[in-house]
This record gives C-alpha cells, structure tokens and sequence, in this order.
C-alpha cells in the first residue's frame, strides 16, 4: 500500500497540468503556475496549491465562526434564516458553476469564494459600519472586512503564523470588493457572484422576517430578473456565462447588471441601512461600542498579542461571533 500511494502520488502533479491544459481556457490560471506563496514551502503530493489553500480555510477557526455571525438578523433563531457561513457556501457554489461553464480554475474560485468573507465582524453591515466609524473617530483609521479578510490568513490564523496562502487567493480575498478588481479572471467571478447570491437570499431572508413583503419589491428588476431567487440567480448566472464568454473577461449585460445593482441599492435602502432594521442596527452599534470603549480602556483585558492597541481592538472584535459579542457586552 505505501508503494502504490506514493505512486500515485508522483504522477498527481502531471495529471493535473495535462488535464488543465487540455480542458481549461487559455485565460485560466493553471493550478501550478501560480505566483506563489510569500514563504516558500513544500506542496502537497495530492492536492494542488489551489485545493491546499481551500482546506487550510475551511479548517481554520475563523471559517468555523462564521456559522453564528450575521447575515442580515442579528444573532438569528430561525433554523433557516442565513449566516455568513451560509452565504459563504452559496457564493462558492453558485461562483464554481460559473467557473466550470467558463472553463476556468474552479478550484482556484472555490479557495477565495471560501475565504473571502472570513474577516467579516459580528452584525453583518451594522457591524462593520459600527466597528468602522469607531475606529474613524478614536484613531483615524477605519474598517473595510475585505481588508481584514486579508489579515486574517496573512497573520491572525494558526497562532499569528497565517495560511500562507498563494498570492492569487490572496489577491481574489482582498479585492472581492472595494475599488480594486481582483488581477485574476476566477476573483473577479466571486465578486460578482458575492452580489449575485446575498442580494437574492437576503431578500428571501428579509420577506420571511417581515422586513419586507413580496409586493414591496422593485417591480421592473424582478420582471427582469425573475419572480423567486433561484429564478434570478439563474437568469443572473446566465447572463454572466453568456457576456463573459464573448468579451474574454468577466462581465454582466448592462441591462441585467443594473437590474441587479438597483436590487442591490433597494436592500440597503430598505433593509440592510433602512428604518424597518433601525432597531437591529442600534442594538448592534450599541453592543459593539460597548465592547470597543471598554477595550479601550482596558487594554489588559485584550488576548495576549502583538502590535499597537488599535489593531490589536480591531482584531478581537472583528473576530467575534455575534452571540459572543451580546454575551461579552451584557457582561461590562
């Protein structure tokens, strides 16, 4: 057995690169040509660089708190309402399929859809806006959780070492939103598909939390889009394979695309920022200024780590789940 493993094993590499070249579009990246990793280090014998990435987050810690952080409700009791490890697995599924019909490096969408929402702090967008106008007034800093997304496999996993993970995961992580288009074909796939899939579920959230009622939609978007969620992430998907496929990168019809974003800008008009979730923001900038200022005037009870007290705040707030933060809180 140990020979015919090792066996195995010596020929993987080659399959693999035989098979991209053969299956994969010449504006994928290949699984061994990646630009690598900032320290050196061996790969595995059975798994490319790309598939080493993907299970170095999935069995990191901060991929396992995103069960109990929030999508849209905070701290949620429903057995279906979505969290962010919900939504995470749905952007890495709905961005693979996209993947494959374009022939692209599934593996190389499945590592940064996994990864990328994983520096997310509690209370969904009331958290970040909350943890990000905190840090604008004390320090001049701020909070973007793309940024922290980054920081959290570059230095805060496995004890302060990182994941040491490849430069193209790193960049689709870090640019999955923001100004910046990620430099790879496969990140950009996950920053439209992140959209694609928290605009539709969270609607499906926010109807079966009385946030909204179906009547309230936008009309027009959802004649264009289609009446259910499936049936929009389907016609969405669509239309991304389609456009992307005859323009050699990765785009959206520009009348499905503004379809979607006034979609977009309706949830957080309505739901996300809006009146109907003033309570369920207020709760949650109230929980997290709590925990900020008593930090900040208690540094000594911070976890024992390096760097300045500002990042060391943003680290361990940021890393709370949302039921963590309402028990430290109601515990000051």
């Amino acid at each position: 057995m140990p020979e015919l493993a090792k066996a195995v094993a010596e020929g993987f590499a080659e399959r693999i690169r035989e098979q991209e070249d053969a299956w994969l579009s010449p504006l994928a990246v290949r699984s061994y040509e990646t630009r690598g990793r900032a320290e050196p280090e061996t790969e595995s014998d059975l798994r490319t660089p790309f598939q080493h990435d993907r299970d170095r987050i999935v069995h990191s810690k901060a991929f396992r708190r995103l069960k109990h952080k929030t999508q849209v409700f905070i701290s949620p009791e429903g057995d279906h309402v979505r969290t962010r490890l919900t939504h995470t697995l749905e952007t890495t599924g709905i961005a693979r399929g996209v993947a494959r019909a374009l022939q692209l490096n599934e593996d190389l969408v499945e590592a940064v859809g996994l990864g990328h929402d994983l520096g997310h702090p509690p209370f969904g967008h009331a958290g970040e806006e909350a943890l990000d106008a905190l840090l604008r007034e004390h320090y001049g800093t701020g909070f973007r959780h793309n940024e922290h997304s980054l920081r959290v496999v570059d230095v805060l996993e496995r004890d302060g070492r990182g994941m040491n993970l490849t430069w193209e995961v790193r960049d689709g992580i870090l640019n999955h939103t923001g100004e910046n288009l990620p430099s790879t074909l496969e990140g950009r796939i996950v920053r439209i598909v992140d959209r694609v899939a928290y605009i539709n579920h969270d609607i499906d959230d926010a109807v079966r939390g009385g946030l909204l009622a179906p009547d309230d939609l936008p009309r027009a978007e959802l004649d264009l889009l289609g009446d259910t969620g499936s049936h929009r992430i389907d016609t969405l998907v669509h239309d991304l394979v389609e456009t992307s496929a005859a323009a050699g990168d990765i785009r959206q019809s520009e009348e499905i695309g503004e379809a979607m974003l006034a979609l977009r800008r309706f949830m957080f008009d309505r739901v996300y920022l809006g009146p109907g979730s003033q309570a369920e923001h207020a709760r949650a900038a109230e929980t997290v200024g709590r925990i900020f200022e008593q930090l900040r005037a208690h540094p000594e009870a911070l976890p024992p780590a390096p760097g300045v007290l500002p990042q060391r705040i943003t680290d361990y707030v940021a890393g709370m789940t949302d039921r963590y933060a309402l028990a430290y809180a109601a515990g000051l």
